[in-house]
């Protein structure tokens, strides 16, 4: 017999249809908490927020597919077609944000893109910021992969006014093929490129996640190298990298893409991911050296909002970003 559903998986199946798209449906969903306190020490931030559950980009390499199985959906793809749009208290927000600690960091987008394509129909993002606008001393840092993230210049520049505000985009290639194949509904690097001089040339303070580097695809020096020159022209103040890890449910997702687009790397990869989600201890050095060495080349700084002093973020940190337990209510 079946087990009740219970908190965030009930809220989840219960959760009223918003639009259905040809392949995407958006749901709305109730939440308790909209700012979470990170549940790793080791994180370089305190406090998370994801507008949204799920993601449209269907990156391949994406670690947070898991976070759709505390709603008790276990396909690996409903994380990238079934959306949902939190339905948030402003007012509650405010007062929490009231009480915490303003000297900790608040990481907006730790878990789903907060420029994803639901943001241009919900403008969930849009309207969080704006609090932050009106809200002055906290450290706030965003993550996109989106060059939506311009639209909200006006915003962004009224909280880097009063408030310790930094921007990372992601990009893992500059390969505008690869880029395709990797992170199919993602905007194209170019595109990203351009938002973060916009970004830059409002001074906001942005810089460059290379996530993840992933072996015999984007891991050479040169692709890298590309990366980093490029955000570096575009404004970029740092570069930051981490080594691909595949749990299970994005270890069934980004195996079909190796089969489908790299066949020929199959088997090297199944061997490196047997009986771990993480790669050799040595495979990490190696690229922790060649990001040390791209980064004196172009002559990023050591400092990135909350992602001081990164240079490889280790993949175990990348796990528990203050995503709530199945049962939590967020």
């Amino acid at each position: 017999m079946a087990q009740p559903l219970v908190g965030i998986a009930r809220l989840a199946h219960a959760a009223p249809l918003i639009e259905a798209k040809r392949v995407v449906s958006y749901s709305q969903l109730a939440t308790f908490e909209l700012l979470n306190r990170c549940s790793s020490a080791r994180m370089p931030f305190a406090w998370t927020i994801n507008p949204y559950r799920g993601c449209e980009f269907a990156c391949k390499y994406c670690y947070a597919r898991y976070t759709h199985e505390f709603m008790e959906f276990h396909d690996p793809f409903e994380f990238e077609n079934r959306i949902f749009a939190k339905q948030w208290n402003p007012a509650a927000f405010r007062q929490k944000l009231r009480k915490i600690d303003r000297r900790e960091s608040i990481a907006l987008g730790t878990a789903t893109d907060p420029y994803q394509p639901a943001e241009r129909r919900y403008g969930l993002t849009r309207s969080i910021l704006e609090v932050f606008a009106a809200m002055p001393g906290y450290r706030l840092s965003i993550t996109t992969k989106s060059d939506l993230i311009a639209r909200d210049v006006d915003v962004l520049k009224a909280i880097a006014k009063h408030s310790e505000l930094s921007v990372n985009m992601t990009l893992t290639t500059v390969d505008t093929e690869l880029a395709r194949k990797l992170e199919p509904r993602a905007a194209r690097p170019d595109l990203r490129l351009e938002a973060m001089r916009t970004l830059t040339a409002a001074g906001i303070s942005c810089g460059t996640l290379c996530c993840p580097v992933m072996p015999l695809i984007n891991d050479k020096e040169s692709q890298l190298d590309a990366v980093a020159s490029a955000t570096r022209a575009a404004g970029a103040g740092w570069f930051v990298a981490n080594p691909l890890f595949l749990t299970a449910q994005p270890k069934q997702v980004f195996f079909e893409f190796i089969r489908n687009e790299f066949p020929q790397l199959a088997a090297k990869y199944g061997q490196a991911f047997a009986h771990t989600p993480y790669l050799r201890e040595a495979y990490k050095e190696k690229i922790r050296e060649r990001v040390h060495a791209i980064r004196a080349r172009h002559g990023f700084g050591p400092r990135g909002g909350a992602w001081e002093d990164k240079e490889l973020l280790e993949p175990q940190m990348m796990l528990p970003l203050g995503i709530p337990e199945a049962n939590a209510v967020s």
